[in-house]
């Protein structure tokens, strides 16, 4: 199993899929699909769902495909580029980063976010960041003319130049692992599903735009009109210095449950998942010897926080992975971690019968 969800996500790595333009991630997990055997529909937006049968309540089990990233605002007369910022891109990690101009198959462009020469840095610009509108990408281009003969033209997405690398014997490095770590972990689910004998319909959705505001998860959910929901994205991983005090989350030390988590930045919106969710989870972990670790988030947001809401309501809760340096063009994670947390979808997942209970109160 290991070995299966490195390959799948190192590949997916690779493929580059701003929000909104998704469809090169989306095929390659289609074809992934297409292998099992396991059918597969596409809607407008672009999300990819794969139902398997069964009886009891009905499950959505999701991940976002797309990653955050920019688009063309403006082409300078010497070939320069101007960006528009897509998703949360960290600022301050964006000077010298080299950027894939994502035009189409075999017709990508390279080029580097621009950084002033150190040698005519002046003392007061050491320490700066510069916000997007104030940085260039440079793709080697002179004039306007020849960016846009090229193909590059004001609306074009760019991404971080797609990278993907083992560390040491577990860790995997590189770019939007932020959620293609989760893909590959439905990716396995859907391997074991395509071998059950029994257990709930559950509906696995590849979704898109939860960079840009959340917004791709909600009509798959108004479609299927689940019953549970279980959403799987990062957990912020509290195990280095910088971020000791956010929580106690670490890599290698097993899947991670969201006990609390609220934006508190403009979208004023979160999760506090269902009770019998939680009891699922953590009786689950506990049958299986599954370390569950625990998290409590302020800043953090998924599209779960949408989706919990359609129809009267959905038996809510985000699972996830520790990873390390979120948004950043070199995100880090365990592949231990996603083995567990495949390990216990499925386990949980075999629990949820005919008779599974949502009411709140056969919970205390």
């Amino acid at each position: 199993m290991k070995e299966r969800i490195k390959n799948d996500l190192l590949a997916l790595m690779q493929v580059p899929g701003l929000s909104g333009h998704e469809d090169r991630v989306r095929r390659a997990i289609r074809t992934r699909l297409d292998e099992m055997d396991v059918a597969s529909e596409t809607d407008r937006l672009g999300n990819l769902v794969a139902t398997f049968d069964g009886d009891g309540p009905s499950v959505m089990l999701f991940a976002h495909m797309d990653q955050l990233g920019f688009v063309v605002r403006r082409i300078e007369e010497n070939g320069l580029l101007q960006l528009e910022r897509l998703g949360g891109v960290p600022e301050r990690a964006l000077a010298a980063q080299e950027v894939l101009i994502c035009l189409g198959e075999g017709r990508d462009l390279s080029g580097i976010i621009t950084n002033k020469s150190h040698h005519a840095t002046t003392p007061d610009e050491k320490y700066k960041v510069h916000p997007v509108p104030e940085l260039f990408v440079d793709a080697g281009f002179s004039t306007r003319q020849m960016a846009e003969d090229h193909g590059v033209k004001i609306g074009v997405p760019l991404v971080y130049a797609p990278r993907a690398a083992v560390m040491g014997a577990d860790r995997i490095s590189g770019t939007s692992v932020d959620d293609r770590a989760g893909c590959a972990v439905l990716l396995e689910v859907a391997r074991a599903l395509k071998k059950r004998r029994s257990g709930p319909p559950v509906h696995l959705a590849f979704t898109v735009q939860e960079e840009f505001n959340l917004r791709g998860a909600q009509p798959v959910a108004q479609q299927l009109q689940p019953d549970i929901a279980i959403q799987i994205d990062l957990m912020l991983a509290s195990d280095t210095p910088d971020m000791a005090a956010r929580g106690d989350m670490m890599l290698g030390g097993g899947p991670g449950m969201s006990l609390y988590s609220f934006h508190g930045r403009g979208t004023l919106n979160g999760v506090i998942p269902h009770p019998a969710m939680v009891d699922l989870f953590e009786t689950t972990a506990t049958a299986t010897g599954i370390s569950l670790q625990r998290s409590a988030q302020t800043g953090v947001l998924t599209d779960l926080s949408y989706v919990q809401l359609v129809g009267r309501g959905v038996a809510a809760i985000d699972l996830g992975f520790p990873m390390r340096y979120s948004h950043s063009a070199r995100e880090l994670c365990d592949l231990r971690d996603l083995v567990s947390l495949t390990e216990l979808l499925s386990a949980a997942l075999a629990q949820i019968g005919p008779d599974f209970s949502l009411r709140r109160d056969d919970y205390t």
